[in-house]
């Protein structure tokens, strides 16, 4: 089964008119919905508790499969193969939130994750892990959503330019407007009713473009043009041992062949000067290549049962949910859906890589060659998905793949947007303004969101000057992530845990990420530290390590205070922890789901298996 290449670039008349077609379409669905819209705090920023399994699961993906996926995802797989598949098989922290979090998150009828620590510790608890969650907010998805929008335009539009900005620009900004419009007309209901349908286009656009990519590497050398030899050739570029590529292999060695342990970090550096990867070597041997496995195997789960469990940008589409079970089968259906960034972005990315290796016409900018090894450049290859679109696709199949981009862009942006909004106004100025109206805490969170679009555009530049969209993301989720899983899961898990640990570990662990996010800042910007100084020693340990000693940190900070203080009253408590849970509660969310929910949760295990067994070398 073969399929037609397009080797014209840009976009054409119909894909125009179908991109055109697309967005009156999710307008035309977004004022519907905001039209029925009450103008209430519960409906603005929970939808009213009226969303089904499916909004919820759909929203839930659309919200995950953003920026970071169509170009820091992609971009991965051109440089490092299925590496980064590691943070994407982590649909098993779907089932953790379906089947562990959500009976104690529906019981306590929240709005927003850190009212749940106020209620199962303090409202101090809640403060600072809502600042936590607003500062990573802004320094991860709005600006890094903001900056792929503005690479997406920039590869498929380069000409266009208007009052002197351009295309990187202009796109930045019209994603910003577009997606800012609805959601903060419509809050939580448009959003999820809007990535619903942008799910659908974003899979079926994403899978032409793995399907047309294998279909076109299946050409090269003489080939029949079918996905199967299309499989076979990207199999040989990918996995050639004489230029020592591994790129389907999931777990990469603790030394890169050929470096000796020693105590003194490695770094490398651009032809700027500035520093693009780093890591920090250890006499026991414990040295580290780019992600190596032992950071993947302890660090990547610490990112992924955060993000999934306890960000409110995932969790705020849970509480949107009619029931528990609503809840639940939404996160299970999730789960599934997650299963396909691995095939429709990873793999397209490294389609695009082995078409540049054979040359194909349009790509030849993505690659380098060294000592007669190809090799893809990280910077160009944040635009591979895009270039895909533009170089293998056929006119108007490329249109449905670009307003699957902007869909995917835009859902990114308006799930954060809304859970911005939703964190601001419940946490800090209801807390502060106790006696306002519902139609002012609605404008209030309308005033939030637009706030967050300022602030994430500003923080453009430092993006600019990082190595890779997907490393930057997963690095800065990875200082932040450890204080806030901390005392969700020992919280949950610990009845004995108190406010007093639960702020230690927040404040500890939020400090010792700004002090490395600031180190990184700096050294980004061209500052240089001194060799065996503390700053310079702190900017060259491994992020995934830097990671999991926050965790260590933050896990005993919290487990020495708890003890070392007073028990917390278990009768305030009742219902928010496995200790303090009564038989009744347990019976009320036992009735809540059915053998299929287990049936389904259990082939879903079996899959992310199957793919760790087949991506393992």
């Amino acid at each position: 089964m073969h399929f037609p290449i397009a080797l014209s670039s840009g976009l054409t008349s119909l894909d125009c008119c179908v991109v055109a077609g697309y967005f009156l379409l999710l307008f035309g669905l977004a004022w519907r919905v905001i039209n029925k819209s009450k103008n209430t705090a519960k409906d603005y920023f929970l939808a009213g508790n009226s969303l089904g399994w499916f909004i919820v699961g759909s929203s839930i993906f659309a919200s995950n499969i953003g920026s970071e996926h169509l170009v820091g995802l992609a971009g991965s797989g051109c440089t490092d193969g299925v590496m980064m598949a590691h943070f994407e098989l982590h649909a098993w922290c779907l089932l953790i939130l379906a089947w562990v979090f959500m009976p104690f998150y529906v019981r306590s009828k929240v709005f927003t994750m850190p009212e749940f620590l106020e209620q199962r510790f303090s409202p101090n608890a809640r403060w600072v892990l809502s600042l936590i969650s607003l500062a990573a907010y802004v320094v991860t998805k709005v600006a890094v959503g903001i900056f792929a929008g503005g690479v997406v335009f920039k590869v498929l539009l380069p000409e266009l330019n208007f009052m002197g900005m351009d295309s990187f620009w202009i796109g930045s900004i019209l994603v910003i407007i577009l997606t800012g419009l609805y959601t903060m007309l419509g809050g939580m209901r448009a959003v999820a009713y809007t990535e619903t349908l942008q799910t659908g286009i974003l899979i079926f656009g994403s899978a032409l473009v793995t399907i047309y990519g294998l279909s076109a590497l299946g050409k090269m050398d003489g080939g029949d043009g079918s996905l199967a030899k299309g499989w076979e050739n990207l199999r040989a570029v990918c996995s050639n041992e004489e230029e020592g590529r591994d790129m389907l292999n999931l777990w990469r060695p603790m030394l890169p062949e050929g470096v000796e342990a020693s105590w003194a970090p490695v770094i490398e550096k651009n032809d700027e000067g500035k520093i693009t990867r780093q890591a920090w070597y250890f006499k026991d041997k414990s040295q580290t290549s780019h992600y190596p496995w032992i950071g993947m195997l302890f660090c990547a789960p610490i990112i992924g049962l955060w993000y999934w469990c306890t960000d409110q940008y995932i969790v705020q589409r849970a509480l949107s949910a009619k029931s528990e079970t609503d809840a639940r089968r939404g996160s299970i259906f999730a789960a599934c859906l997650k299963l396909l960034p691995v095939f429709i972005f990873i793999i397209p990315g490294m389609i695009c890589f082995a078409l540049a290796y054979h040359g194909a016409d349009g790509l030849q900018s993505l690659i380098t060659e060294e000592n007669g090894v190809k090799k893809a450049i990280a910077s160009e290859s944040q635009g591979a998905f895009a270039l895909m679109v533009r170089e293998v696709l056929p006119s108007g199949i490329r249109g449905i793949v670009v307003a699957g981009l902007l869909s995917a862009l835009m859902s990114s942006l308006a799930g954060v947007f809304n859970a911005c909004a939703t964190l601001f106004t419940m946490d800090f100025y209801q807390k502060f303004r106790q006696n306002v109206s519902e139609q002012q805490l609605v404008w209030v969170g309308r005033a939030a969101t637009f706030a967050m679009i300022v602030i994430g555009l500003l923080w453009i530049p430092i993006i600019q000057g990082k190595n890779g969209l997907y490393e930057y993301l997963q690095s800065v989720q990875g200082y932040f992530s450890p204080p806030i899983l901390t005392v969700f899961l020992l919280g949950v898990f610990w009845k004995r845990m108190n406010a007093k640990g639960a702020m230690a570990a927040l404040v500890v662990g939020f400090a010792l990420a700004l002090l490395r996010l600031g180190i990184d800042t700096a050294a980004t910007l061209g500052v240089e530290f001194t060799e065996g100084s503390f700053l310079w020693i702190l900017n060259t340990i491994y992020f995934q390590y830097y990671s999991v000693l926050i965790m260590i940190i933050c896990v005993t900070a919290m487990i020495a205070v708890s003890y070392a203080t007073a028990a917390p009253d278990y009768a305030k408590i009742q219902g928010l922890t496995f200790g303090t849970t009564s038989s009744e509660e347990r019976e009320v969310s036992r009735s809540s789901w059915s053998w299929v929910d287990v049936l389904v949760s259990v082939l879903i295990l079996l899959a992310i298996t199957a793919a760790y067994l087949y991506f393992t070398g």
